[in-house]
């Protein structure tokens, strides 16, 4: 294995086990019954962070050359985790919905060391 590899190693795990996270954890969301307003809207959710995990898996196939992508794939796990643990501060969503919340917070600050990796390895310093 080449150092370049052996580098971005963790980027790549981070974006691969991601992407393989949401495959296992969303599409059983389409098979829960649909709320009586805003159906579309849930969907649309679904469907939407379904397509990010095919993005994370194009990342971690190559880290560097898709660098760009990384800070926008933060930025998608912070719409959903922040403001479900403030509906849950709040009393309004589930314990089941706040663990879900809680481990895209947690995949999003694993995507911003991989950013750091990238950008170290980018800037040879890596």
């Amino acid at each position: 294995m080449t150092a370049d590899n052996d580098a971005l190693r963790l980027p790549r795990r981070i974006f691969r086990g991601a992407a393989i996270w949401g495959f296992v954890v969303l599409p059983p969301l389409y098979l829960v019954p649909l709320p009586a307003q805003g159906a579309e809207t849930y969907l649309g959710f679904v469907g939407c962070a379904l397509v990010f995990q095919a993005v994370f898996w194009i990342i971690g196939g190559d880290p560097l050359r898709y660098r760009a992508l990384i800070l926008p794939a933060v930025f998608e796990k912070l719409v959903f985790g922040v403001p479900a643990l403030v509906l849950f501060g709040q009393g309004r969503v589930l314990p089941l919905v706040a663990f879900f919340a809680a481990v895209d917070l947690v995949l999003g600050a694993l995507f911003l060391v991989a950013l750091v990796v990238v950008a170290m390895r980018n800037h040879g310093t890596g």
